[in-house]
């Protein structure tokens, strides 16, 4: 047997001969992990081609624990013809992401070592790698600035994470948020705030949480606040059910003091605890020591503001640990999370999870009517109920707060249902609307344009608002994942935070939004990834210009706007050409302009859109992009005529434009082009030629005198070979499989059918002659 030199053998040849036994001799094997995911590779939208980068995604080659809980060393191996620090600023990345104390790397050499605790390096010889016990006194001694742990400290980091077959084990984010929660707290500190992106996981961090600190014996009491009854059952159902046999939700008119302590973890709203006559029933109902940790969800919605209620009931029981939960801490000049909780005691944002492939991207289409920037009525001018108008220019921060206009709504609503015609009709959407008036309106209007689909399902469009108890009915059903209905939901803020909806694909924003806060949770209604179920990324579509937030120095999100968008023509549908709704019924206090005393045009359409690098694809015109990336490979016409001719298999040059993020089939779907080959749709795109069908090259070559060569059984196989490339394309005839399927069986056996041509060799040069003939460019 030949032994291999060191510098000959690769990383894994390293890792198992020489890195694994040096770490096992040290420390048992339920200890450490290997090839340990930490993230899972961006998701990419390139042009209109949607892919997971695999190669993006981090993996550790090793990872010690010190207890199922908390890793405390990360150790990158290289192969022996790297140094042996080599892959040491690799496993410090990794080890900041993960808040791992300890880093090495390894050549199989020895072992170099960074201590994240006190910035020394140094080397370690192979059989000097250190124990758990070793590396654990050490952290015992430098942690916290050298201050050391306490044993509050000491007794949570070896508790572990609820774990069960049923859920899943923390991500590395996820973990690092409840170590760095559960530890601040053993430490003392009485007020966190934790900022975490929507769709990133709050509610199952703050259930770890609450299950370690009950588990270590520190917290006994604990009291979880919210504002929205949805959030306080998807609570309790979902992240918080293996806690469900201590559980109880407050409810005023039923709880007494004398019969709510038995519990262990209270869940309430607010508005409950301080009801709507402002009367504090949370006094009535508990010591102000009951309580020895609060969670309060959300907490970008005025807990922190010195008069709201939540205030109250925090200042009430101010005996006990805060934690403050939010996807967007405010700071504004009247209320700041920052000087209540103190400065965050970690942040995963959008961007972070977006980068790491946890979170959906997305792509913003930004519309533009002729009226958006302004419209005056006429002298004189008076509404549908022959009020006049009052003569001013009107704009997108009056359309449905001040003056509601017809043939504006009508003009969103036929845009969102192009949209969906031409991508798919059964995509969630959520439609954000000025006011709840406006979201009706523009509910009838969605109804009028769909009819079709509503006729197969009243409840494919439907209005969800606080005053809508039909709608609020229907609120479960929209985020759930099983069901399909309603697919659209016309809201004005019920749905702008707190509700799950996984499913979101497209996300309308026909409301004015100010604020930070709110607008990144509207974007955070559609940030979950569902990719079994085909969610992959979600589209922003944005009638108000309220986009202009991206460009805030406060947004973390990967948006730009680029300004040359034309969206693909819709796939046939449905007559969208209806008659206008009608108009209210009873005069409204705000002047009502129908479609004859206003009409409306959308001019502009922008796109932006983010590649696997992070860098904006400045293209969103797809064709443009297309013909540039074409250009790109192909100087001139002749050269990829020559180049596609050249190419035994066609579909390689498919598969070369789907690296740069083009889907050729989708692309010629969207553009009504189904019917031609991609060699017609390139030659069109890219150098203007007139594309033909595949019908019309097939007929073509008919006219010709190519067919007549041949006779017999060798004829019948040609004509039915140029009748399948006219069904179905290139790519068919290609594969010599194809000699197995109907009607090729029925004229005999493959071996049989490559004989006539003179074997294997003949019957491809045959095809190579045929696909020549196929592709004569006149």
């Amino acid at each position: 047997m030949t032994i291999l030199a060191k510098k000959e053998m690769s990383e894994e040849d390293i890792k198992l001969q020489f890195i694994t036994p040096a770490i096992l001799d040290k420390w048992d094997k339920n200890r450490i992990t290997m090839e340990t995911r930490i993230t899972d590779g961006k998701i990419c939208l390139n042009g209109n081609f949607v892919h997971r980068d695999k190669k993006s995604a981090k993996f550790a080659d090793y990872v010690l624990y010190w207890s199922s809980s908390f890793p405390i060393a990360i150790v990158e191996a290289k192969d022996n013809n790297h140094s042996v620090s080599f892959g040491l600023q690799q496993a410090i990345a990794y080890a900041q992401m993960m808040d791992v104390p300890f880093v090495y790397s390894s050549n199989g050499d020895a072992f170099y070592e960074h201590d994240m605790l006190t910035g020394m390096e140094c080397e370690i010889a192979l059989d000097d790698f250190p124990t758990p016990n070793e590396l654990m006194e050490r952290y015992k001694a430098n942690a916290n600035g050298g201050q050391g742990l306490s044993e509050n400290e000491l007794a949570v980091i070896s508790q572990p994470y609820y774990s069960s077959q049923n859920t899943y084990e923390p991500r590395y984010y996820q973990r690092v948020a409840v170590n760095r929660t559960v530890d601040a707290i053993a430490r003392g500190v009485m007020r966190l705030l934790l900022v975490m992106a929507t769709g990133t996981g709050k509610t199952y961090t703050a259930f770890q949480i609450v299950y370690r600190l009950l588990k270590s014996g520190m917290k006994r009491k604990i009291l979880y606040l919210a504002d929205r009854n949805i959030l306080v059952d998807q609570s309790i159902q979902q992240d918080f059910s293996p806690l469900e046999k201590v559980i109880h939700k407050i409810n005023v008119a039923k709880d007494n003091k004398t019969t709510i302590t038995s519990h262990q973890v209270y869940f309430s709203l607010y508005q409950q605890l301080i009801g709507d006559d402002d009367k504090e029933h949370f006094s009535e109902l508990f010591d102000k020591d009951f309580f020895d940790l609060i969670i309060v969800d959300e907490c970008h919605r005025g807990s922190a503001k010195e008069d709201s209620k939540w205030r109250r009931i925090l200042d009430y029981f101010s005996s006990a640990t805060q934690i403050g939960m939010t996807a967007t801490p405010k700071e504004t000049t009247y209320t700041s999370n920052i000087s209540y909780f103190g400065e965050p005691i970690y942040t995963y944002s959008l961007k972070n999870g977006i980068e790491d492939g946890f979170l959906a991207p997305f792509k913003v289409i930004s519309i533009t009517t002729d009226i958006s920037d302004g419209w005056r009525p006429l002298k004189g001018q008076r509404d549908y109920y022959g009020n006049e108008i009052e003569d001013r220019i009107y704009n997108n921060t009056d359309y449905d707060y001040n003056i509601i206009i017809q043939d504006r709504i009508n003009q969103v609503a036929l845009e969102i249902t192009n949209y969906l015609i031409s991508t798919d009709r059964m995509q969630k959407t959520i439609v954000f609307c000025a006011t709840e008036d406006a979201a009706e309106r523009m509910r009838v209007a969605l109804v009028n344009f769909n009819k079709d689909m509503v006729a197969q399902n009243p409840d494919y469009v439907v209005r969800i608002t606080g005053s809508d108890e039909y709608g609020k009915s229907k609120l479960d059903y929209f985020i759930s994942v099983g069901s399909p209905y309603p697919v659209i939901a016309t809201t004005s803020k019920l749905l702008s935070t707190g509700a799950d909806c996984k499913m979101t694909k497209l996300i309308v924003l026909d409301e004015n939004i100010g604020s930070m806060t709110e607008f990144k949770q509207i974007i955070g209604r559609g940030t979950r990834l569902r990719e079994k179920e085909g969610k992959t990324h979600f589209v922003v579509m944005d009638f108000r210009g309220v986009t202009r937030l991206f460009y805030d120095k406060k947004w973390d999100g990967p948006i730009e706007i680029d300004p040359n968008y034309h969206p693909p023509k819709p796939k046939e549908g449905p007559d969208i050409i209806v008659d206008p709704p009608a108009p209210p019924p009873e005069p409204q206090e705000k002047p009502y302009v129908d479609v004859n005393g206003c009409t409306v045009r959308i001019i502009n359409k922008v796109v932006s859109v983010y590649d696997a690098d992070g860098k904006l694809l400045r293209h969103e015109n797809i064709i443009d992009y297309t013909r540039t990336n074409i250009l790109g490979e192909y100087a001139d016409l002749e050269h990829f005529i020559r180049s596609w001719n050249g190419e035994e298999k066609k579909k390689t040059i498919s598969e070369l434009f789907k690296e740069h993020g083009i889907d050729l089939q989708a692309l010629k779907e969207s553009q009504g082009m189904g019917d031609i080959d991609d060699f017609d749709f390139i030659i069109h795109v890219a150098f203007d030629k007139k594309p033909l069908t595949r019908r019309e090259r097939a007929n073509d070559v008919k006219k010709r005198d190519f067919i007549s060569k041949y006779s017999g059984m060798a004829r019948e196989v040609i004509e039915a070979l140029l009748e399948m490339y006219s069904n179905e394309g290139i790519y068919q005839i290609e594969d010599t499989q194809v000699l197995k399927l109907d009607p090729f069986i029925r004229m005999g056996k493959p071996v049989a059918l490559v004989k006539l041509f003179g074997g294997k060799d003949g019957y491809l040069q045959a095809i190579r002659e045929l696909e020549e003939e196929i592709y004569k460019v006149v």
